[in-house]
């Protein structure tokens, strides 16, 4: 996974060794930025999310807009996704396939397969510490421009040649099937063996509800689920969950 940790992010950002100048880069993207004032620790912050202790959140504290930024564009969100992708990997190569095609993994699509950070750079997004815009959010998913996570693309890469099959799982509108197939296809993910949506009707229904059903729906098709992977709690939790999941770090939003 260390081939992958060359980020996508450097079409926006020039190459640096150096953690240090990251802020100044930061601030290019996004004019306004602030400091945590003493009553909130970002960091601690983030690990409340992370570890599923805050729930239901809605944006990102403003104070910790200028943080989640500058973790967002530099090294530690990197090496935190080839953290997990290592990880994934391991795992999966110790695993003896059945070789009857049913052996599956499946994967989220937003801030796990694809990255919407370019999206979340802007100004008008600020990071997630402004609130969520479906009409802009679907905007974005319509210019099909959502570059891969790297660490993602390449354990999906290993996994096809390991022989598992993959399906891709997410909380968008069926309404947006046509940009995400030429978005994945584009940016490296070739085949796969479902894709599902959220149907019109099930548009108001919880993701973890949703998730469980469409996995549940899979395992009674003869699928097994090997591994799961996503960036929400919500993608991981609730039933037929697989036999292992793996959490893809997103400080800029909470999807129930």
């Amino acid at each position: 996974m260390k081939a992958a940790s060359f980020f996508f992010l450097a079409i926006l950002l020039p190459a640096s060794n150096s953690d240090d100048s990251l802020p100044n880069h930061v601030h290019l993207l996004m004019p306004h930025s602030g400091h945590a004032p003493p009553e909130i620790n970002c960091l601690s912050w983030r690990l409340a999310v992370e570890t599923d202790n805050v729930r239901d959140w809605d944006v990102v504290p403003e104070a910790c807009e200028d943080y989640v930024g500058r973790y967002m564009l530099g090294n530690q969100y990197r090496d935190d996704c080839n953290a997990v992708g290592d990880a994934a990997l391991g795992y999966a190569a110790s695993l003896k396939l059945a070789g009857d095609h049913k052996d599956m993994w499946v994967f989220d699509i937003d801030e796990t397969a694809l990255s919407n950070l370019p999206y979340y750079a802007r100004s008008d997004v600020a990071f997630g510490a402004k609130r969520y815009n479906r009409t802009k959010f679907g905007e974005w998913i319509q210019a099909r421009k959502a570059p891969a996570v790297p660490a993602v693309l390449s354990l999906y890469n290993q996994l096809i040649s390991l022989g598992f099959r993959i399906a891709f799982l997410t909380g968008s509108s069926e309404l947006y099937r046509e940009s995400r197939v030429f978005n994945l296809k584009n940016a490296g993910y070739h085949s796969w063996e479902k894709l599902i949506f959220k149907s019109i009707a099930e548009r108001g229904t919880k993701s973890v509800v949703f998730k469980s059903k469409k996995r549940k729906e899979l395992e009674e098709g003869g699928y097994r689920i090997l591994g799961n992977m996503g960036d929400q709690w919500s993608d991981l939790i609730g039933s037929n969950v697989g036999n292992r999941t793996f959490k893809l770090p997103d400080p800029m939003y909470y999807v129930s």
